[in-house]
């Protein structure tokens, strides 16, 4: 068994608390800890470990990446079908009010238009909007779970 001998040093509080949660998590002495991050620093394992938690990361990313394409797929598709059987299900109007329906629809169009514009160059996006809208009612949620009951109707479902 090597022989060991005492040396003393100073952490930061920070950095004393990480080397004690990890010791801690390992079930292993501070020493332990602190004398393993010295080996791996003067022997240069370090580059191989930050390779490999690198590589771990990039994996979960591509992985996020495949699954926001599944979904935007998935988006663009329900949007494609839902404007085919928009348009396929028309009314049928007289032909004297074919153009006035037609003179709106492009009113409406150019309308849409504008929006879309604007949301793209202020990159306010719809569904970002409805994502804070969502995050403030479970604020509001979690402050108040049940203003007027669980079941909403004035009591607090007592009764």
């Amino acid at each position: 068994m090597p022989v060991r001998r005492r040396m003393n040093v100073y952490f930061e509080t920070g950095l004393l608390n990480e080397v004690s949660l990890l010791a801690a998590r390992r079930k292993v002495s501070k020493s332990a800890v602190v004398e393993m991050a010295v080996q791996s620093f003067l022997t240069g394992d370090d580059a191989g470990q930050r390779e490999a938690a690198l590589i771990r990361r990039l994996d979960h990313l591509s992985r996020q990446m495949e699954g926001m394409d599944e979904d935007l797929s998935i988006l663009g598709e329900t949007l494609a079908l839902y404007v085919r059987a928009w348009m396929n299900a028309r009314l049928p109007m007289p032909p004297e009010a074919q153009e006035a329906a037609k003179a709106r629809g492009q009113e409406r169009y150019e309308r849409f238009l504008t929006v879309l514009l604007r949301n793209l160059a202020t990159r306010d996006r719809f569904l970002r909007e409805r994502s804070r809208d969502i995050a403030v009612f479970r604020e509001h949620r979690a402050v108040t779970p049940f203003p007027d009951g669980p079941d909403g109707a004035g009591r607090s479902g007592a009764g």
